[in-house]
């Protein structure tokens, strides 16, 4: 079968002016994200993330602590290897009815802020609408 001039069988690129304007367009557009001279400055991750979180709590006056450190020792359900901020609340003592009273919860027994945050263990607490329930965090 005889072609014609400008026809294009099967397996063949046509490789005229559209193509190459079509090829320049898709490499500007590939480029244009490019700035020069302007950096993008990553999120820190694995320790350096945990150095940054330690600085972090210490400059909030807290005390950087091991997950499990304030949980009774062999209880397996305790997460591993991470780290976490304990501070002591402002507010500690002050009488409340609610959650949003206080920094940290509202303890349900004595009506009164709690003096850490995070509140680990099983406490009851008042919740924001007054409501005695248990809340445990690990």
């Amino acid at each position: 079968m005889a072609r014609r001039a400008g026809q294009i069988g099967t397996g063949q690129i046509r490789t005229g002016q559209g193509f190459w304007a079509l090829a320049a367009l898709a490499l500007l557009v590939a480029v244009s994200g490019c700035q020069i001279g302007q950096t993008t400055r990553l999120e820190p991750v694995g320790e350096a993330n945990v150095d940054v979180q330690h600085a972090a709590c210490l400059r909030k006056g807290g005390d950087f602590r091991k997950t499990g450190e304030y949980m009774k020792a062999g209880d397996h359900r305790t997460a591993r290897g991470g780290f976490f901020c304990l501070e002591t609340t402002a507010d500690d003592g002050k009488s409340c009815t609610r959650a949003s009273q206080c920094e940290s919860a509202c303890l349900a027994r004595s009506q009164s802020c709690a003096p850490l945050k995070p509140l680990f263990g099983c406490n009851e607490v008042l919740t924001e609408t007054g409501i005695r329930v248990t809340q445990c965090l690990e």
